[in-house]
């Protein structure tokens, strides 16, 4: 069988944890970030888990990570 191909704009987005959680980037942090408090702009530097109907899909895309 032939291997499968990572889909690497997914590879680059999300990160698989070693007890298999998908880690994401919190959205929205690219520019416009100077009127945010700085409560928002700390909570916008953390990572966030990804919404469980997501995980099939990213688990096919990345099938060696």
């Amino acid at each position: 069988m032939p291997k499968i191909k990572t889909h690497k704009a997914t590879a680059k987005r999300f990160t698989i944890t070693k007890n298999k959680k998908i880690k994401q980037r919190k959205a929205g942090q690219d520019h416009f970030n100077a009127r945010e408090s700085g409560k928002t702009k700390r909570n916008k530097r953390r990572d966030i888990d990804t919404d469980k109907t997501l995980k099939k899909t990213i688990k096919s895309l990345m099938p060696y990570n």
